[in-house]
């Protein structure tokens, strides 16, 4: 089990879902943990059960979709938390509609809040932790970065920009300390990327979603041991290299499953 005690944690989009169970993992492993989303009502919840664990765990309301508030973020976390020692690029938004559905405005901001937050803000606390000689810098990805899922190309798009900066980054901070790791969840229970208005029903069944903390637990991992990426569940890594190895079979197969999957 990885034990985090005297670590600082910043977790963002973490007042439900995927955010919320692994902002409790850390604290359960130890770490002081910063929680960083909209909702103070929500937030207040997660901090509670986080306090159980590290009563010096820490809130602050932020729309991280607002980019010039970022630097301020930052700088009050740092401060306030007394540097972050692990940073969890969590918040994002879903955009499930057809390319001829989809407007130059929906892809701008799923891409601001799905992939140039999480850069500001890294980039943002980047400094103390290159400064202190340890960090490490998780992001959430998703499955849709690497398979490009039919409905999904503003959001499969900013996945796959946030995991090629991270994988980038991983090479430019060898030797410093700072470690980087991204977590590519499939379908995964109890978030909100599935019921939010102004999206498609998914074309997935969501009767094989995965538990949240299956997602933690990679967290956990890949902290514990410094691996770059997993995914959840692991068995999609197997997918994504059979893409690779034959793009266009896997796109004419995910045309056939969209077909079916649309069929009447």
């Amino acid at each position: 089990m990885v034990t985090l005690t005297g670590r600082s944690a910043l977790v963002t989009g973490a007042s439900s879902g995927i955010g919320a169970v692994v902002a409790e993992a850390l604290a359960a492993a130890g770490a002081r943990v910063g929680l960083v989303a909209r909702r103070k009502d929500r937030l207040e919840q997660v901090l509670a059960r986080c306090r159980e664990h590290t009563p010096d765990s820490a809130l602050w309301t932020a729309d991280l979709a607002d980019l010039d508030g970022i630097a301020d973020l930052a700088a009050t976390v740092e401060r306030e938390l007394g540097g972050v020692d692990i940073l969890v690029n969590n918040a994002g938004m879903p955009k499930r509609r057809r390319v001829q559905d989809t407007s130059p405005a929906d892809a701008e901001e799923v891409m601001r809040l799905n992939y140039l937050s999480p850069v500001r803000l890294t980039l943002a606390l980047l400094p103390g932790m290159i400064s202190r000689g340890r960090g490490h810098l998780v992001a959430m990805g998703s499955v849709a970065a690497r398979l490009g899922p039919p409905h999904e190309a503003a959001y499969g798009a900013s996945k796959a920009a946030l995991t090629a900066f991270w994988e980038s980054m991983a090479v430019d901070l060898d030797g410093t300390g700072v470690q980087v790791h991204i977590v590519q969840p499939a379908l995964i229970a109890g978030t909100e990327l599935f019921t939010l208005p102004g999206n498609e029903e998914p074309l997935s069944d969501l009767s094989d979603a995965l538990p949240p903390q299956d997602v933690a637990d990679a967290v956990l991992g890949l902290v514990g041991d410094g691996g770059f990426e997993r995914y959840v569940p692991g068995w999609f890594s197997e997918m994504a290299s059979g893409k690779a190895a034959d793009v266009d079979a896997f796109v004419a197969g995910v045309k056939e499953w969209t077909r079916d999957r649309l069929a009447p």
